[in-house]
């Protein structure tokens, strides 16, 4: 726990003042205006929106955790106006400010700077529990799920949106740039083991992937394709990844990102 508790300074470090070095830029720069944009040009960001939102379901009376929410994002305020008890946690004082600033219209809403794992974090019986590009950032996935299911109701539900490193070619490049990312200590992309044991210790009600064939659309700028053609192929080559990720393993660990639906299950 000492060793964690020093990881989640220097992350809380991290995301108070962003401060990245060359390798980390380069790649968050390459992130950001690769995947993003594309995500939202195929319409992923918002199906993958949706998605949740239709997960989520009918929040009356319901208890929920906003798990690492920094200082919140658009389902994070629906989360709010629409449970009976909202809680966002993260370790960043900055963003859970920010965020108790705009909740502040919600009676039922709060948020705190905590750590998930820590004992100062007594909450419990959670209906749901909302982690969005969260999970991945725990090394240690036994004590997470334990911590989970601990927190959850019996048939609580767990809503999650995390990288994978199953993709042979993500693999290999992530393999050259992390030792020189700054975030490297907290960047933990699901590994096939990892997705393995929350679906032994989990119910997974529903799944989706994306870029997986997606995430070669940049080479189509290669080729003599208009724009109009490559988005009609980018969005078809989604499609397929978001259908086949839902039944297929094989074609699930081909993809980047994975968001799942899981129920806890009862011993």
């Amino acid at each position: 726990m000492k060793d964690q508790a020093s990881v989640n300074e220097r992350q809380k470090d991290f995301y108070n003042s962003f401060k990245k070095n060359k390798a980390t830029k380069l790649w968050y720069a390459l992130r950001n205006s690769l995947l993003r944009d594309i995500r939202k040009n195929i319409g992923a960001e918002r199906q993958i929106y949706d998605l949740h939102k239709k997960w989520i379901g009918d929040l009356s009376g319901q208890k929920v955790l906003d798990l690492g929410c920094f200082a919140g994002n658009s389902l994070s305020y629906y989360l709010a106006e629409n449970s009976n008890s909202y809680l966002g946690i993260d370790l960043s004082e900055p963003a859970i400010e920010k965020l108790n600033a705009r909740l502040r219209n919600f009676p039922n809403a709060e948020a705190k700077t905590l750590d998930f794992l820590s004992k100062d974090f007594k909450e419990g019986d959670f209906d749901l529990i909302y982690a969005y590009g969260v999970l991945h950032h725990f090394r240690d996935t036994d004590e997470l799920i334990s911590r989970l299911k601990e927190k959850l109701k019996p048939e609580g539900r767990i809503i999650s949106y995390d990288p994978l490193q199953t993709s042979i070619p993500v693999k290999i490049i992530r393999s050259v740039y992390r030792p020189f990312q700054s975030d490297k200590d907290w960047e933990w992309p699901f590994s096939k083991k990892v997705f393995k044991k929350y679906c032994d210790h989990f119910e997974i009600i529903d799944r989706k992937a994306i870029f997986g064939k997606t995430k070669w659309i940049f080479l189509l700028n290669l080729l003599p394709v208009s724009e109009k053609r490559k988005l009609k192929i980018g969005k078809k080559w989604h499609e397929e990844d978001w259908l086949r990720s839902g039944k297929s393993d094989k074609h699930l660990f081909k993809c980047m990102h994975l968001t799942m639906l899981m129920q806890n299950k009862t011993d």
